[in-house]
């Protein structure tokens, strides 16, 4: 293992322990700047900190006498509405939670029945106090929500500042949903830092790329999905590079590294840089972008992160083994509320895992190889699909791709691929390139194209479970209309 040290805290302003302490110091400071812009609405400081200190009042304020309850925050609230009450409930002494406007009723009933049923919290610490819970999608199908204490994100805020701050001179723009934790703890950034966020009710590029326009020095917080929408739209109107950005961070998938040059041309001024992070953790891992980068590299650990590799914490394993990555900072989550399922994350002695497998090299750098859920054995060997999926998209014409293994008498498992494209190669010439690229045992055995919208889950993620089941089917000899043999 490459020696390691203890993580360590960013320093934080003495009197800034809870994330919205910042709001009352900028509606002082710098009450006339801009707090939040949307496409609909536009508030500076002075204007936030009244609208939440009204809303907070309207809730009464907690009296640190009983246990702080939980608010579920409606639904449908428009995206400043929904920091503005998000906001209010931290200032009344509550904690928010932030549920998705596109669940089922029935879902969305399940989620505020066990919302309403938390037991008391009480904390050492009013920092060490629960204040927000977001929901990922969980294998059961039901929505898993995460809790976290104001700690972790004020110590989010203090290691973004450490890490990225010569860079962060402007606006910080969050182009998503609030329901997505990514893009609401990069409005929140804004907020802390006292730059301001600019946020949209619904993504769009042309939007992006005119909050960029009007936004010298700012800080986009994307996915790589809207960044190549981004880049496309760009293309094909022609639009000059952008000199404002300074800084762009992508997060919440694998960003596809053969795009960074165009990336990079688009933005010249900006740094770019990946992370890698969880629901649960926060921040894991950072790396500037480069095209050349080993395809499993995720960077470096953050100041503040310690990494091992093991089946536990405290049995790790050497350089270069694959095993499960175990981090340890100030920045986890509390625990889960709802929908608790084999996906979920263990702590151990303060160490977290989310079940993701990879190695450290000799300079302490992670490499990811994917969810230990998902890895596959075939041949006898094992195999990472994440890896064979990361190869296959970055082949032109290829926009989607997941890669499954159904039981098969000879291999244990036999390997197939769906694919999703309007131009796409030949199976036979992906086929081919795989062997060339990547070991033999991981090219697919068995291809398919999909027709039609690709199944995603509510966390915009590929539906692996219902692209395996349509292939099953057409193994049965029941193939879906939307699935196809590729050849």
């Amino acid at each position: 293992m490459p020696p390691t040290t203890a993580p360590v805290s960013a320093p934080v302003p003495p009197a800034w322990r809870l994330v919205h302490d910042s709001i009352a110091h900028w509606a002082q400071v710098q009450p006339q700047a801009v707090a939040l812009a949307s496409e609909c609405e536009q508030l500076t400081f002075a204007q936030l900190h009244q609208r939440v200190q009204a809303q907070a009042a309207q809730w009464g304020q907690w009296d640190g006498e009983q246990a702080a309850p939980t608010v579920l925050l409606p639904l449908h609230l428009g995206v400043v509405e929904g920091l503005v009450q998000f906001l209010a409930v931290l200032a009344s002494g509550r904690c928010a939670a932030i549920g998705d406007a596109a669940w089922p009723p029935a879902i969305a009933q399940s989620v505020q029945a066990a919302v309403a049923a938390l037991p008391p919290y009480r904390a050492a610490a009013p920092d060490l106090m629960p204040f927000y819970i977001g929901f990922t999608s969980g294998s059961s199908g039901q929505p898993k929500g995460f809790r976290r204490h104001h700690r972790s994100w004020v110590e989010s805020f203090a290691i973004t500042a450490h890490t990225f701050g010569a860079q962060l001179t402007g606006p910080v723009l969050a182009p998503g949903r609030i329901s997505h934790s990514l893009f609401l703890f990069a409005a929140m950034l804004g907020l802390w830092t006292g730059r301001g966020a600019r946020v949209q009710e619904k993504f769009s590029a042309e939007t992006t790329w005119a909050q960029l326009q009007q936004a010298p020095g700012s800080t986009l917080v994307a996915v790589p999905s809207q960044l190549l929408l981004l880049m496309q739209m760009a293309q094909r109107k022609g639009w000059a590079p952008l000199a404002q950005p300074s800084l762009v961070l992508i997060s919440g998938a694998r960003w596809m590294r053969e795009h960074t040059p165009q990336l990079q041309a688009l933005v010249p001024q900006a740094r770019v840089t990946e992370f890698y992070g969880a629901s649960e953790a926060s921040y894991i891992t950072w790396m500037d972008v480069a095209d050349r980068a080993h395809p499993q590299t995720v960077g470096q650990p953050f100041g503040n992160v310690q990494l091992r590799i093991g089946p536990t914490p405290h049995r790790s394993l050497p350089v270069g083994e694959v095993g499960r990555i175990w981090l340890r900072s100030p920045m986890l989550f509390m625990d889960y509320v709802h929908a608790l399922d084999g996906s979920a994350a263990e702590l151990h002695d303060g160490w977290l895992t989310v079940r993701d497998m990879g190695w450290l090299d000799a300079a302490g750098q992670l490499y990811l190889c994917g969810r230990e859920s998902r890895m596959l054995v075939t041949q006898g060997k094992n195999l990472f699909p994440e890896e064979v999926e990361a190869w296959l998209l970055a082949q032109p014409g290829v926009a989607q791709a997941s890669v499954i293994g159904l039981p098969d008498a000879l291999r244990g498992l036999r390997i197939h691929a769906v694919l999703h494209g309007t131009d796409l190669p030949a199976a036979t010439a992906l086929a081919a390139g795989c062997r060339a690229q990547l070991e033999a045992f991981k090219t697919p055995r068995r291809w398919w194209r999909w027709q039609g919208a690709w199944p995603q889950t509510r966390s915009g993620k590929t539906d692996t479970a219902t692209l395996q089941a349509a292939v099953a089917q057409a193994l049965a000899g029941q193939p879906p209309a939307a699935l196809q043999p590729w050849r």
